[in-house]
């Protein structure tokens, strides 16, 4: 962090951005990313202190987006005992009065910010970059969009990747990723200095590397660590893939990300077996929350129609974060045979799931994979599914678009 601090990309070091009377706005992803913010702060603040910076103007945001606020307690735990000498308060992005507008990006996107964050002289930006299923990776621009925006700027954002092609960005170029580059535009309409640290974790939530500077330079350069840790290349897609959620085991809507991540290494109506740990069971997951109003024969049958639909419908009570899921579900079971174990989650909302088949045990879903397939079979296993993603040929997928 040290070094990384004293030589940033793109941009003067921070204690060169600052004096006696900069407002700071630091925002810090939640607790559904695996950042060690804790670690990061103390040494940011030392950088702050030697450009004559105190405590006092620095302001604490969480990068919500739009899931639920943190309690005192909660971001405390996460930041460390240096907020409290701190201010701090969580975004709304459903109050217009707590928004400020930058305008709106060439795609169309209105871009409304949480107003302490638009009346800072200098935004520090604190996250991880790891693999991603709409932005291809994390961090970056991104604990600003979506994370403290506006819930129409959050849909607008959100829904540039409702579409075949794009439903599923894991590891993928990000110049063929509309929202990542939409979301950094927007990022780059905040005319004053906005500063990002970002840690690249390994599979054991262990930092292995720290990038610091201009939040677009930052972001490439830590992509190109994360990319080489996570991305693996498969000789082939498999008739079974069984992977597992480790290390997004916080609750079930991390936990998908394994389902996410990996799917692609799997064919054509093959069969994909997800683990899901799930240690705090749903988590804001709406999809999970609310009794879908078909089964999952009816859903697959419709799942070519419906996928047309949703960017469209109007989803009473549901958020732009599950609307996306919705598409990626219907795109994802058209694909192959969804299976998970995951005996955390109560049997009530696995009925709301009609997507992927619940399977009461791992060898329950081995015995579904083997009905499937019940000769010989190609298998491929990710045990750490909730960051590795699958690296095909351009021959491979060439034949999996003509599947």
């Amino acid at each position: 962090m040290e070094r990384s601090l004293a030589q940033p990309s793109g941009s003067p070091r921070l204690r060169d951005l600052v004096h006696g009377g900069t407002r700071i706005a630091l925002i810090v992803d939640d607790d559904s990313r695996p950042t060690p913010v804790a670690q990061l702060v103390p040494p940011l603040l030392r950088e702050l202190a030697s450009g004559a910076v105190t405590a006092d103007q620095i302001t604490v945001v969480p990068a919500l987006g739009l899931h639920r606020p943190m309690a005192a307690e909660e971001l405390r735990a996460r930041v460390g005992p240096a907020l409290d000498g701190m201010r701090w308060g969580n975004p709304d992005p459903d109050d217009p009065e707590r928004l400020t507008s930058l305008g709106t990006t060439s795609r169309g996107t209105p871009v409304y910010i949480n107003k302490t964050v638009a009346g800072a002289d200098l935004v520090i930006l604190v996250g991880c970059i790891e693999p991603h299923i709409i932005a291809s990776f994390g961090g970056g621009y991104k604990n600003l969009v979506p994370g403290v925006a506006g819930r129409e700027t959050i849909a607008h954002n959100h829904s540039l990747n409702c579409t075949p092609s794009t439903f599923n960005m894991v590891g993928q170029p990000i110049e063929q990723n509309p929202m990542r580059l939409d979301l950094e535009e927007a990022g780059q309409l905040f005319k004053r200095p906005v500063f990002a640290v970002n840690a690249v974790l390994n599979s054991a939530v262990q930092v292995v590397s720290v990038v610091c500077g201009a939040p677009v330079a930052t972001h490439r350069a830590g992509v190109q660590v994360s990319a080489g840790l996570y991305g693996v290349p498969v000789p082939a897609q498999a008739d079974i893939v069984i992977t597992d959620s480790h290390p997004m085991d916080q609750d079930l809507r991390q936990g998908v990300k394994a389902l996410a991540n990996t799917i692609r290494a799997m064919r054509p109506g093959g069969v994909l077996i997800t683990l899901v740990r799930a240690e705090e069971w749903v988590g804001v997951f709406g999809l999970a929350n609310r009794k879908f109003p078909l089964g999952r024969r009816a859903l697959k049958r419709l799942a070519p129609v419906l996928v047309w639909l949703v960017p469209r419908l109007k989803l009473q009570g549901m958020g732009e974060e599950d609307r996306f899921f919705l598409y990626f579900a219907l795109q994802a079971m058209r694909l192959g045979r969804l299976v998970m174990y995951a005996p955390t989650i109560p049997a009530g909302v696995q009925a709301n799931l009609p997507f992927v088949e619940f399977a009461a045990t791992p060898e329950e879903a081995l015995a579904i994979a083997r009905g499937v397939f019940p000769g010989k079979a190609d298998v491929l296993v990710f045990p750490y599914g909730g960051v590795t993603y699958p690296i095909l040929s351009a021959k491979n997928m060439a034949g999996r678009a003509a599947g």
